[in-house]
């Protein structure tokens, strides 16, 4: 058996493999004997049909080589099946799939001949990936911060009081009772006795709440408002319509006074002082944690920018099924059909593989980086690390069944194996960075702390985790 390779576009390479002719005959012997023991012919024991009466039950026409031939496609199918393994071996290729081949030769007598061209792991050569032009950016806990939390908590604490001496504004919670007609017929559906909004928030159809700015508790008014244009019901897109408001109840937000009262309120504070100086310990922590994450996103880019690959399609496409398993999870924790989903978003599977396709490419690109950055750093996972993430996973999927299952399977572990190595590579770059400048000693996680989310109302930050892995668990 002779092989040749040749490197191809996006991280191919062409495999041409000539076989002898005893290894032809072999083949078709053996697919002789194969479809022999499956075809029935009066006067024969399976497998012991003579190969011309075969061909002549099976249709073969050796004078039209056009004519179909199920001969010798069993014994093309036999001779790659044994043949193509051995060829990769011989030519050490780290190969990701083996597609069909194209067969430029096959002979009784002469030989046979085939290329495929085989999707290889990339050549990852890495550029700079440490000596950063950036550093993390602590956000800077302030008076102005502390402040605007502080409001965050009154209003989060604030009761509902009548409106008194004023008209409704944008902002007040009202109970209106109201009734839609057009042409003096009632609206379906546009009509109730106790209707709960927030004025302005732009609940009902654009006009509407506007008219009931400066309205008092008990008022009455009519008016006329046009439905939009795209309005769901083609019937009323575009119509005007006459309203009957009632306003029944006007309330608006009463936070409390900002004292110590307040501040005691809210947990072990003895004052005011100490409910802002315990905001100012919690914001300064989520700044923190925030700056880490925040640092290590730009870390990925960093080494991903400067290093040189080639993404093979198969590895896209690949992803670009995990893209749509993560949406399919998505929206099954929503509630939300995948069909449902698609009609909505007047996109088909095709459309939303090619929306996901530009994405795709660059998460595979970063776990080939990463993985490149771990090899060369020497950083595995232990299988007593890897058994502690499933059994956490375990328990936070105890209610999910196919994510339990997923979990168990081989193609979960070897995606936990390589999530915990792409976070420990991320963690351990940064790690060596800030013992490089002590100055940044407190960007650290905080994971063990509360958040300033918990008291103060100050969204934290999640680092975004690189993506499903969909290069082999090598990596």
């Amino acid at each position: 058996m002779k092989v040749t390779t040749r490197p191809a576009q996006r991280s191919t390479v062409v495999v041409e493999v000539e076989l002898p002719a005893d290894r032809v005959k072999q083949s078709i012997d053996l697919s002789v004997r194969h479809l022999g023991r499956r075809t029935r012919i009066p006067g024969f024991r399976p497998g012991k049909v003579p190969r011309p009466m075969l061909e002549r039950a099976l249709g073969i026409r050796r004078d039209d080589p056009s004519a179909p031939d199920p001969v010798y496609d069993d014994a093309k199918e036999h001779l790659f099946e044994a043949s193509v393994v051995d060829a990769l071996e011989q030519a050490a290729l780290d190969v990701l799939a083996i597609p069909p081949p194209e067969w430029t030769a096959f002979r009784e007598g002469d030989g046979a001949a085939y290329r495929v061209t085989i999707p290889v792991r990339p050549e990852v050569r890495l550029g700079a990936y440490e000596d950063y032009p950036f550093q993390p950016e602590v956000e800077p806990t302030d008076d102005e911060r502390i402040a605007k939390v502080l409001e965050q908590l009154r209003d989060q604490q604030a009761s509902l009081v009548p409106v008194e001496g004023r008209g409704a504004r944008d902002g007040d919670y009202a109970v209106i009772g109201f009734e839609g007609r057009r042409d003096g017929e009632v609206i379906d559906g546009a009509s109730s006795e106790r209707l709960p909004l927030v004025i302005g928030r732009e609940r009902m159809i654009p006009g509407f709440e506007t008219q009931l700015q400066g309205m008092a508790e008990g008022d009455e008014k009519s008016f006329q408002v046009t439905f939009p244009e795209d309005y769901g019901d083609s019937g009323l897109a575009g119509q005007e319509a006459d309203f009957a408001v009632t306003m029944r109840e006007l309330r608006e937000k009463s936070p409390p006074d900002l004292d110590d009262e307040f501040a005691r309120s809210l947990g072990d504070h003895r004052d005011l002082a100490a409910l802002r100086e315990d905001i100012g310990i919690r914001l300064e922590r989520s700044a923190r944690d925030k700056a880490r994450h925040a640092f290590a996103d730009r870390i990925i880019e960093f080494a991903t920018a400067n290093a040189t690959l080639d993404v093979p399609e198969l590895l896209v496409e690949r992803e670009t099924e995990v893209m749509l398993d993560e949406l399919k999870v998505r929206l099954a924790e929503q509630g939300i059909g995948y069909d449902d989903y698609l009609r909505a978003s007047e996109r088909d599977e095709a459309k939303l593989q090619q929306d996901y396709r530009e994405q795709a490419e660059h998460r595979v690109k970063v776990l080939l980086v990463l993985g490149a950055v771990a090899d060369k750093e020497g950083i595995e996972v232990t299988e007593g690390e890897l058994l502690a993430e499933l059994e956490r996973g375990r328990l936070s999927a105890q209610t999910e069944p196919r994510l339990m299952a997923y979990l168990e399977s081989d193609r979960g572990r070897s995606y936990i194996r390589s999530r915990l190595r792409r976070t420990r590579t991320v963690e351990t770059l940064i790690d060596r960075w800030i013992a490089r400048h002590p100055e940044f000693k407190d960007v650290r996680h905080s994971e063990s702390e509360s958040s300033a989310e918990d008291s103060a109302g100050e969204p934290r930050s999640a680092h975004q985790e690189v993506p499903a892995a969909v290069v082999p668990a090598s990596r």
